[in-house]
């Protein structure tokens, strides 16, 4: 036989055997791998099979080789129930973020201030340097009002005869800006108002805060001490004692 045709039925073998091996092997890892599907009927009867089930079914599980479950199947859900889902995450985000923004404002106010003097300091200067704007504006007005009446007898004094503009215009520049100083103390007096209200709510929230603080130190040290009679050691005497015997492991 002519070499050149031996080499190629060789070769052909080879081709055929590999194949026929790879096609066994690719069989033997999809037969391990293949999941066992369990469900229950409407009618309360139990079934086994490679195939998911459809729908998911009462009870539907996934088994391995063992027969134990590794994986429920959940019901797909209908469109009412996606839909409040769906609002009940959105609920519990928008929770989240509020429990985390009060933190970070509860960790403000803290750092900020250290004991209620301290807020109440804070609170007379807001007061104060309001009280003061408002005193300048009132003595302001005064002085607006004493010049409105200046005027307005230089005013009379040209009865049944035309009053000079310049007149006209600085009696309608009084008025102007005596009503620009009423606004401005209004003003002030509101801020005054809210103020008193944000230092009060700040005060309020600094002693909840520490009162929360001071029960969870309590029930600490109430728990510490049901350790302790109970022979318990606590946390750091734990800790130190594995030190130490991991200390003494590494002189050995």
């Amino acid at each position: 036989m002519n070499k050149a045709i031996e080499r190629t039925i060789r070769r052909t073998v080879r081709l055929l055997t590999c194949g026929v091996g790879c096609v066994a092997a690719a069989a033997l890892v999809s037969a391990a791998n293949a999941a066992t599907y369990k469900w229950t009927d409407e009618d309360g009867k139990v079934h086994y099979s490679d195939k998911a089930p459809p729908d998911a079914p009462k009870g539907a599980a996934v088994l391995d080789k063992q027969g134990r479950q590794v994986k429920k199947i959940d019901a797909p859900l209908s469109p009412e129930a996606v839909k409040a889902k769906a609002e009940e995450d959105e609920r519990q985000k928008a929770a989240a973020k509020a429990r985390d923004d009060q933190a970070r404002r509860d960790r403000a106010l803290m750092q900020s201030y250290t004991s209620e003097n301290e807020i109440d300091l804070a609170r007379q200067r807001a007061v104060s340097t309001l009280e003061a704007q408002i005193a300048s504006a009132q003595a302001f007005s005064e002085a607006l009002q004493k010049q409105q009446k200046s005027i307005a007898t230089k005013k009379q004094a040209y009865a049944g005869k035309p009053v000079p503009i310049e007149l006209e215009r600085e009696s309608a520049s009084v008025e102007e800006e005596l009503s620009r100083q009423n606004i401005l103390m209004r003003q002030k007096s509101e801020e005054l108002t809210l103020v008193a209200q944000k230092y009060d709510t700040i005060k309020q929230r600094w002693r909840e805060i520490v009162a929360d603080k001071e029960r969870a130190a309590a029930a600490a040290a109430e728990q510490a001490a049901k350790a302790q009679a109970a022979g318990i050691p606590p946390p750091s005497a734990k800790a130190g004692a594995k030190s130490s015997n991991a200390a003494g492991a590494t002189t050995k």
